[in-house]
Parts: C-alpha cells; structure tokens; sequence
C-alpha cells in the first residue's frame, strides 16, 4: 500500500463548523411536519440554547486565541482568525434561519391551535387593562432605568440578561437631554407570561379548544417604558442580550481548596468578555453600532433577530399548555424481568449482569440499587462518581441516607462540569454534613467517569457489586437520553472498579485492570490496537469491522486509524451524533466508511465500541468519546460486554436499528455536509430507531 500523508488538512473537518453543522440538524427537526407541533418549538429551543453555549465556550476560545496573536491551527489547517471568519457566516445565516421558521412556520401553526403570542398591537381592551395592572404591580417597582450620562456610565450588563437600550425626547428633572437609557430586565421574572382567559365567551368555552395566549415581558415592559421616564418621551425601546465568556479558569496547580477557587470564579462567569450581541432587528443601526462598541465587539459579532431576542424563553410554552396531542405520546420505560421477579437486586445481579438501555429502561432500578445498599444492613461501603445529578437528586439522597446510616460512603465529584459547578458545590455541602467523604476528582483531570461499587458482606465474605454507564445520573435526562447501564457483580471488573476509586482518593497507581480502559492511561492506546487487529484480520481474509457509536469523533490518530482501516478494505460504520472531524468517502482513503447521524425526540448519548476481532467480537461501553479531552485529559473508563446475550442485545438494540434508520438519519458527505438518509422508493420500509426501540422495550 503506497504512504499517504494522512496529516493533509483535506482529510479533516473542522471541529467548530461540525458543531454548527449538528445544530443545523437540530434546527430541522422544528421544520419537520413528522414532529408533533409543541416539540418542534421545543427543537427551535434548543438550537438557540445549543448556539449560546458555542458562543460562550468555544467562539470566547477562539477569541481570546485571536487576542494572544495565536495562529496555532488544528488538523484541518485553520487559524482562530479563518475559523472565526467562517463561523460567523454560518452563524448570521443558522440565526436568520431560526427567525424563518418561527415567524413563517411556527407561530401561524400555532395560532390555528390556538396557542397565541400576542404582539402589542393584538392586545384587546380587557387584555391591555391587565398587563397594565401587572406592570404596576410586578415590573415598575424592581425596574431600574439607567440615563446615560458621565455620571451615569453605561451599566455592566449579565450574561444573556434580556435588556433594553432606550432613546428618548425631552428634558429630565434635572433640565438635561441625555437622550439614551438602560433597563435591565430582572432575572426572578418570568419571560413568558399567560394571558387569563376572557370572560366573554366563558359560556361556550366547553365546545370550544382552550386558548391560550401569551406575552412576552419584553411587550410589556416595552408598552410601558415610557412610565419609567416621567416628562419624558421614549421615541425607541430596543431589546438585546449579550454573550460572554462563560469559560472557568481555575489554575488547579496554584490553589490550595478546588471547592473554594470554584466558588470564588462563579460570579465572574456572568461578565466576561462579551463575545456576541443580538438586538431587536427594527433597532437603528447607529444605536446598535453604539451598543457594539460598548462591548468592544464589531459588525460581525452582531445579529440583528427578526423576533424575540433569545428564543429560548419560547421553551416555557409548551409545558404551560396542556395540549397532548401536540407533544410526544407519553410512554412508561420497562424494568428487565430478572429484575422483577427477584426478591431483591443484589440477588438479580448475583445471577448475571444486567444491561439496562435508557430510556426505554426505566432508571429505577439505578436508584433502587442505591437505596437497597443505603438500608441493607449487609452492605459496608458504597463509592460513587457525579458529574451532573440535576436539582433534589434522588441519587445523592440515597448516598446521604446511606453516611447518615453509618455506611462507609465515598463521592467523588467533579466540581467542573461546566454550568453545573454550582449545584455540585451545593450537593458537596450535602453530603459533607450527613457524613460521606468527598473528593473532587483528580487535579489536572476532569472526572467523567460513571461508577457506582458497593460492597456487601455475604457469608463471611465480602463480595462486589458495581453498577457502569454511559451517562450521568441524572434521573431527568434518564427519560430524554439514550444511555446503557451495566449492573454486574463480575469480580474482575468489580476490582478494577475498586482500583480505579483507590487510584482516584488516593491518587496511586491502579496497577493492571483487568478488563476495564481507562482514560489517560490505557483506553486511546488499546482503541488503536483494536483498529490495527481489524486491519490485520482484514489482510489476512478474516472477519473484520468496525462499528462505533458515539457523541464526538475528533482525535486525530483515531481518525488515521480508521483511514487505515479503510485502505485495507475495513468496513468502518459510524454512527455519531455531534461534531465529526473524520471525511468519508474519500476516493483512496476512507471509501469503506460510513459516518451516520440521528436526531429525534431522545438526545443520542450512548457510547458504544465495536470490533469484528475475526469472528470473536469485542463490544465495550464507555463513558467516553473519541476525543482528545476524553483520552488525555479525563478520567474515563471503558467495559467490556461479555456475556454472548447481552452483546447480541448490544448490537441489535443499540447498533443495528440506527445503521438501518432512514427517517431520522443523516449521513455525512465528503465535503462536510450532511443528506438525509431518506426511504427511497414506496417499497422502503420506514425505519425510526428510536420508536423502534420504544415499541421494543417500552410500554
């Protein structure tokens, strides 16, 4: 096989246009007529959200690189400078896009449900006496308008706040004319508020659908600004929203207490650099050349939004309207029937291991194998990681119940999981005072590892139980991500379990595992390995292949791995959901690869590693991504699934029905794009992964 310089920048995506490329997908959803009504608005959310998170992580990284003069340039060849150039060409046009269907799609479908957002100009007689009423009573009193002037600088804005730039006529109490003010809008107040319903046709209302109608805070407080400028004249209201820096630095080399530096760093979250503006599309040009310019940010950090700025305040809509037939049909995830009909877990687990997929598996028996450890007498020790755990986690309360009952309990915690470093700190302080042992990871590495050990005494003996996943546990995005769980009681990867938790308080060498990768020492060197198996069996004429399913695809040597493969005639399929940096099918280098995507209603977050091995398949489950950060500069770990049944689970539930979906896929091309895996002729069966697996496993 003649070389080839796999370093060339054609070969490579850039990982920040894939991501907008992702978000691309997203939005589509809210254009699809197969999606029920109120979720499509919810897409529409979270494609705006999606963007303030790339804004203020990785536009704020690529700006401050510019700042520092950086041209480091990454495997596709293109510098901060190139990269922010073309995000926001893609980014001015996925935003005009987002307004499109909103305005266009959205709100006339939702207006014929009779789902309203009324504009100022649709306000009835009755309605415009009420939010007159509401703005007395909730708004004018906590408002506070800022005059421009020397004395009255412009304000220091938050992160994301809604706020109004406001032009004005006439002389203040002081006989000046300053011409311009801020309003701030406060954070405690709900963007999004229901209308009553009018009394007039109250009689009737039984035949007739429910209305429901809605106005945004930013109508209100328009309608009204004038009220905050008495012997004044407000000619122009303009709302808009800045985005900063949302990044955390904490050098974990220099401090002394991670918890406290985190702590200390968390208010400066909400005013770092300003890295994007968006203004109300009818604000004149000069005022918001004028706002630019407050923020040190130019024309092309600006977008102008033909609606209301930030539309993820329309997510509030759906739960308020109680419409079913316009979300998702409800479903109740299955618990496995070994599970069920055992007397208790420990006993289910005792019999083999037991793989659970969510959602279409319930989580209940995640937490019912913590609460059985935190009350069975039996039980000694329970150790476990959290990364992200949602708000009254019934995860913690079960490790709290468990310290407060004596148990030895150990949490290890990471304090940096970005946007919930302040529910971590908070849950730290929790268990903390019912007596478990916390720990916060290792410094230098983020702890995103998934594990739970718990150590019972059985007949004089001690035994291991463990539970390992691919996601958080987060009994919220349980029932919205798809995840694998592996309950086992296997005593070699129950000990490297217990390995991996020594190696993390104590910080010592974990010494050999015995079936388990972990990230940073064993798990990106053995994926290799695995790859260049494949590319021997292939050479030799045996079975080979690659399936791997996962959230990201970036680091390089995986990807000229897999190129590798592709030459030697490795069937490589992929099926990633998010940001890809490896190009298929390109002629000579990667035509045996086939990189697939899937967007719908469940968030796609399972991690799961296939290689064909000649006939003898090696299946692993990761917490892990093929990325840089996940191999070098986390704390990972990656299993094995054994057992001949469950692997056949694994590949017909989680593999096979996503490299057969032609109604929610994507396929990647060559060039960067992404096509829609569509059904073909008539006689195509339509195939949806994620409604397969329902039918499937839920009921």
């Amino acid at each position: 096989m003649d070389s080839l310089n796999f370093a060339s920048p054609d070969f490579y995506i850039n990982r920040e246009l894939s991501s907008l490329e992702f978000n691309r997908r997203v939005l589509e959803q809210a254009k699809g007529d197969d999606v029920p009504l109120l979720e499509r608005l919810r897409f529409l959310c979270i494609a705006s959200s999606n963007l303030d998170e790339f804004f203020e992580i990785r536009v704020a990284g690529l700006k401050q690189q510019e700042v520092l003069g950086s041209t480091q340039r990454g495997p596709d060849n293109l510098s901060p400078v190139e990269q922010l150039r073309r995000i926001a060409l893609l980014a001015h046009e996925l935003v005009d896009e987002q307004y499109r269907i909103l305005n266009d799609m959205l709100f006339p479908l939702l207006d014929a449900e009779g789902i309203r957002a009324l504009k100022r100009g649709q306000w009835n007689a009755r309605q415009e006496q009420w939010l007159a009423d509401y703005f007395r009573r909730e708004l004018e009193p906590i408002l506070t308008p800022i005059g421009l002037d020397p004395a009255h600088p412009f304000p220091r804005v938050m992160n994301k706040n809604l706020t109004f730039i406001v032009t004005l006529e006439g002389r203040d109490a002081f006989g000046r004319n300053n011409g311009m003010a801020v309003v701030q809008a406060p954070r405690a107040l709900p963007r999004v508020i229901r209308l009553p319903e009018d009394g007039e046709d109250a009689g009737d209302r039984a035949s007739q659908q429910r209305r429901y109608d809605f106005v945004f805070l930013s109508s209100i407080i328009h309608a009204h600004v004038d009220d905050l400028f008495p012997g004044m004249k407000a000619v122009g209201c303009y709302q808009f929203r800045v985005t900063r820096n949302s990044d955390l630095f904490v050098d974990e080399e220099a401090v002394d207490d991670l918890r406290m530096a985190v702590e200390g760093e968390l208010p400066a979250r909400r005013f770092g650099d300003a890295v994007r503006l968006e203004l109300a599309d009818d604000c004149p040009r000069d005022v918001g050349r004028f706002l630019a310019d407050q923020f040190n940010l130019s024309e092309d950090d600006a977008y102008y939004c033909n609606g209301p700025v930030n539309l993820m305040r329309l997510n509030q809509i759906p739960d308020l309207v109680d419409r079913p037939e316009l979300k998702y049909p409800g479903f109740t995830p299955s618990i496995p029937s070994r599970l069920q009909a055992s007397k208790d877990i420990f006993s289910a687990i005792r019999e083999g291991d037991v793989l659970l997929h969510h959602p279409f598996h319930s989580f209940v028996p995640v937490l019912d194998f913590l609460n059985s450890a935190a009350t069975d007498p039996d039980v000694l020790s329970i150790r476990q990681t959290l990364y992200r755990t949602g708000a009254d986690s019934a995860a913690v309360t079960a490790l709290a119940d468990a310290a407060a009952n004596g148990k030895e309990v150990l949490v290890a915690v990471e304090l940096r999981a970005r946007f919930d470093e302040a529910a971590n700190i908070e849950l730290v302080n929790r268990l903390q005072e019912a007596g478990a042992q916390v720990v916060y990871g290792i410094v230098g590495y983020k702890l995103h590892a998934k594990m739970i050990l718990v150590i019972r005494r059985e007949g004089g003996q001690l035994r291991r139980y463990a539970h390992l996943g691919t996601g958080n546990y987060h009994a919220r995005t349980a029932r919205l991500y798809t995840d694998y769980g592996l309950l086992t009681a296997d005593p070699q990867l129950t000990d490297d379990v217990q390995r991996i938790f020594r190696q993390i308080t104590a910080m010592g060498l974990a010494g050999e595992l015995h079936k388990m990768l972990q990230s940073p020492f064993t798990m990106h060197e053995t994926m290799l390995e695995h790859i260049d198996a494949e590319i021997a069996h292939a050479e030799a004429g045996r079975q080979a292949g690659v399936i791997a399913k996962m959230n990201q695809l970036i680091e390089p040597k995986v990807i000229e791995a897999l190129y590798r493969a592709s030459r030697a005639g490795v069937r490589v399929r992929l099926v990633v959901r998010g940001i890809c940096s490896l190009r298929p099918g390109i002629k000579g280098v990667s035509e045996h690869i086939v990189v697939r995507t899937i967007v719908g209603r469940f968030l796609e977050h399972t991690r799961i590693f296939l290689f064909e091995n000649g006939g003898r398949r090696r299946i692993y489950l990761s917490s892990a991504d093929w990325m840089g950060r996940n191999f070098f500069s986390r704390i990972e770990v990656c299993f094995p699934i054994e057992d001949e049944a469950l692997q056949r689970t694994v590949v017909e539930q989680g593999l096979e029905p996503y490299l057969r979906d032609n109604a929610q896929a994507w396929v990647l091309q060559a060039d960067g794009s992404y096509e829609l895996a569509c059904q073909g002729d008539m006689d195509t069966r339509r195939h949806c992964a994620q409604d397969e697996l329902l039918e499937l496993l839920a009921r």
